[in-house]
């Protein structure tokens, strides 16, 4: 059976960033004393400077170190000036780069991490694994700790980029391909599903699929976000594998990453709610179901408006099951010819067209 551990804390509140100190005194005893070192990066410092001046002095003993990417060498710098000034919290305080740096530095350092995340562009925030720089433009999934506590301000979350936002609704739309292909890889392997964390995955999809409210930067949407995102973190953490949010789509989406970065950027979330909608083809189901959700957040999956044209999209799919030859999915069993995936790629040109609507 795999060992999990689960936050202290999911705190979603309204201006509770001016408060983290208080809010964690009961799970970190003394944290106004610890030795606190604030991960950010540049940018960030410039948007939130007040905020980050807040965070700061709510500590005795705290500094704030900037990251400038979000490389591996950089993780393994931080978690040696880390352990080398005995830092015992590390807050990371910023998107996924930033978040998913300190984690990893955290983990390697033996630090106690905060997640502050300033958007909910994937469910980073709360997974057990990190992804990091390695060559170029290559990236890295690392094994780690998801964070002691998560807390997410309401305000600083609701004046962060739409389509940062809707990047994490497409991450959590995934999960419903995601989750097929797992209980394919079971069927045909062997490999055990581990109940629980499906069911939490699920939950995470579901929160999204049938929440009335469609206003991604309302206050009560931003919270169900938040949950969802959370949950399909912690999904991954009690599976002990990221089966529970990744199969074919994310595999599309690792193939533009790992074959194409020269030629196109589509962010995480964007790719892989991209990448759903063929795998739902492939997996044979009910691919309106899917197509709804889409429309009705306003996803931007349309390829070429990303720059993914008919040839890149055909050849990221051919080779996606490649970027994770261990990972059974639906590819395993899917004829992906040239001529088929054109005329998937042609009916995704028209159906999400939105210059249309």
């Amino acid at each position: 059976m795999n060992r999990f551990r689960l936050p202290y804390h999911l705190l979603v509140e309204e201006g509770i960033f001016s408060r983290v100190n208080e809010v964690m005194s009961d799970c970190v005893p003394g944290i106004g004393n610890k030795k606190v070192v604030i991960v950010t990066d540049q940018n960030l410092q410039k948007l939130f400077p007040e905020t980050l001046q807040d965070l700061s002095q709510d500590f005795h003993n705290s500094e704030i170190y900037l990251v400038e990417d979000g490389s591996f060498d950089q993780a393994v710098d931080l978690a040696k000036y880390i352990c080398m000034h005995d830092f015992t919290v590390v807050i990371g305080f910023g998107g996924g780069m930033v978040l998913d740096l300190a984690k990893y530095a955290a983990f390697v350092s033996k630090a106690i991490f905060l997640c502050l995340p300033t958007t909910l562009s994937n469910d980073s925030l709360a997974s057990p694994v990190a992804v990091l720089g390695t060559e170029g433009l290559k990236r890295k999934t690392f094994r780690c700790t998801i964070p002691s506590s998560i807390i997410v301000d309401v305000n600083i979350i609701m004046g962060a980029p739409e389509g940062q936002l809707l990047a994490g609704v497409g991450d959590t739309i995934s999960k419903y391909t995601a989750l097929n292909d797992w209980k394919l890889d079971a069927a045909v392997t062997g490999n055990k599903i581990d109940d629980f964390a499906y069911m939490i995955s699920k939950m995470a999809f579901n929160s999204i699929c049938y929440h009335e409210e469609k206003s991604i930067k309302s206050k009560s949407f931003i919270k169900v976000l938040t949950q969802a995102l959370v949950m399909g973190g912690l999904a991954m953490e009690i599976a002990g594998n990221s089966r529970p949010s990744s199969g074919a789509e994310h595999l599309f989406c690792h193939s533009l990453e790992e074959n194409f970065a020269d030629e196109v950027y589509v962010p995480h979330g964007i790719a892989v709610a991209m990448g759903s909608v063929p795998a739902c083809i492939f997996q044979g189901r009910n691919i309106e179901k899917i197509k709804r959700i889409l429309h009705e957040y306003r996803i931007p999956v349309r390829p070429s408006d990303w720059k993914v044209t008919e040839d890149i999209f055909i050849r990221a799919w051919q080779q996606a099951g490649s970027t994770r030859p261990d990972r059974y999915t639906i590819l395993n069993q899917t004829e992906l010819s040239d001529s088929r995936l054109a005329e998937i790629y042609r009916e995704m040109e028209e159906e999400f067209d939105n210059s249309q609507c």
